[in-house]
């Protein structure tokens, strides 16, 4: 299967890339960050640079890739957990705008699958609105939303403890995730 990986460099996705292809599937990795090229090719993927925000660009890469399922693995979180709040509206534009530009480019390619990634907790106020209404543009779409617990493990907000319920070690949401490409569209809880 052709699989191509928006987010590819983020803590998920530079998991998943290598999963991914040793399971068989030719994956291009979609980054926004020139300095994690390199590492993508390592991988074993076909590195692509492109902005979510750049629909034009967005648009050329998917539809070149030809691809059969696109992952949605975008975020646009701070380093810092205590950043959250404030830094909430990156995040949402990213739910929002990123999501709705990489299911247009989805679907102009023709993509048969559409899975985005999503948290399965619940969120106040209007950034919970913001995560019904991305879940639902995936849905909507005939897509696979994949609910992760909160992450935990190496370059996660808890490398050294767990969260809460739910949760999931890193690795492990990485793994659980390479057969949920053959999921029926709907709602897929990744959490211990």
């Amino acid at each position: 299967m052709r699989i191509f990986v928006a987010g590819a460099s983020g803590v998920i996705g530079i998991r998943l890339v290598p999963l991914l292809v040793a399971a068989g599937h030719d994956v291009a990795g979609m980054t926004r960050s020139p300095g994690k090229m390199a590492v993508l090719k390592e991988l074993g993927a076909e590195p692509v640079l492109c902005d979510v925000y750049d629909t034009s660009v967005l648009r050329a890469a998917v539809v070149e890739f030809a691809p059969d399922a696109v992952i949605d693995q975008l975020t646009d979180l701070p380093d810092d957990l205590a950043k959250i709040s404030e830094l909430s509206a990156r995040a949402e534009r990213m739910l929002r705008e990123g999501t709705g530009n990489l299911l247009d480019a989805a679907a102009a390619a023709r993509a048969d699958r559409f899975l985005a990634q999503s948290i399965a907790w619940e969120l106040p106020g209007e950034r919970g609105v913001t995560y019904h209404e991305h879940e639902r543009a995936a849905l909507d779409a005939g897509g696979v939303v994949i609910r992760y617990g909160q992450l935990y493990g190496p370059n996660t907000y808890y490398e050294t403890g767990k969260p809460d319920p739910p949760r999931i070690q890193i690795d492990e949401a990485a793994r659980r995730t390479v057969p949920i490409i053959e999921a029926p569209p709907g709602i897929v809880e990744v959490v211990e």
